[in-house]
């Protein structure tokens, strides 16, 4: 076994026993206080949604809330005025993980490709993300996605280039694992309907996994989060008790262990309801007026 799988096992959890809901909250503010590595933004305000054009001053108003608190942001798409996203990103001096996002509409997703260069080119991007999930969603095949990311990478020689989805389709897909530069892997343990008792212990087992898959290839965890509403999916319960408890294990595991982590998300997001059921809405960190939740 490597020594980076070893280092994994080490983090045991924080004991929760005996801890009032005002403690976590308490932790949770010395956490972000602190600082995150990376946060998923979210720049969609109450009634805007995907093919909703972004406006600079709202993108760098939600900038300005977290921009204290990380050191990188994910993008996930570069139209429609998400290609702006980097760019005032890099006026609060931080980092960041650019996503082109790909579908079954091949125009668009010509011009999310055409997007990611120029932002790369222009020196926007740290690290590229040619699609977000497609092989789970199925939206292409694999051979497409090959191909979108051999063009993302020969325009691209000195940006990192990867692609994003769930932990299992890096063992699943060598191909594609081969194709990348590094392993961009979301690792959701609450879709996966595991208790929150063991939702930080499954998150390594998905890290671990994608680890194997990658070999030397370094491993980045592009997605992970709980909600605080919604209705329960198998044992896994929304609550702010719940999303408090995972926050804090996964951050200080991930900060012990120097494993790169966005989590998902930075505001609360209505529109996605209607592909997640109500607990889409509830995953951000702060509400969708801007508000910090946990306080």
């Amino acid at each position: 076994m490597s020594f980076r799988a070893e280092r994994v096992k080490e983090f045991q959890g924080i004991d929760y026993a005996g801890r009032s809901l005002e403690d976590l909250r308490e932790l949770f503010r010395k956490m972000l206080a602190k600082g995150l590595h990376g946060l998923c933004y979210s720049a969609y305000e109450e009634g805007q949604e995907p093919g909703t054009v972004l406006t600079q001053e709202q993108i760098r108003r939600r900038m300005a809330i977290i921009a204290p608190h990380v050191q990188w942001v994910r993008s996930f798409s570069c139209i429609e005025g998400n290609e702006l996203i980097p760019i005032v990103a890099r006026e609060f001096g931080l980092k960041t993980l650019v996503g082109a996002w790909l579908g079954e509409d091949k125009a668009l997703n010509e011009e999310e490709i055409a997007g990611l260069i120029q932002l790369a080119k222009a020196g926007y991007v740290d690290i590229a993300a040619v699609g977000n999930e497609v092989m789970y969603r199925k939206d292409l095949t694999e051979e497409e996605l090959l191909e979108y990311i051999a063009r993302v990478k020969e325009a691209l020689p000195d940006t990192p280039v990867g692609y994003v989805d769930a932990y299992y389709e890096f063992s699943a897909r060598p191909r594609i694992t081969e194709a990348c530069d590094l392993i961009l892997a979301n690792c959701y343990p609450y879709w996966e309907g595991c208790h929150i008792d063991y939702a930080w212990m499954h998150i390594k087992q998905m890290y671990y996994q994608a680890l194997h898959a990658a070999g030397s290839k370094r491993v980045i965890i592009t997605e992970t989060g709980w909600p605080n509403q919604g209705e329960r999916l198998g044992d896994a319960m929304p609550s702010e008790e719940n999303a408090l408890r995972f926050f804090l294990n996964v951050q200080q595991w991930a900060a012990q262990e120097g494993i790169e982590l966005f989590y998902f998300s930075s505001f609360d997001e209505s529109w996605k309801v209607d592909s997640e059921g109500d607990v889409g809405a509830y995953w951000g960190l702060w509400d969708s007026e801007g508000k910090l939740k946990f306080v």
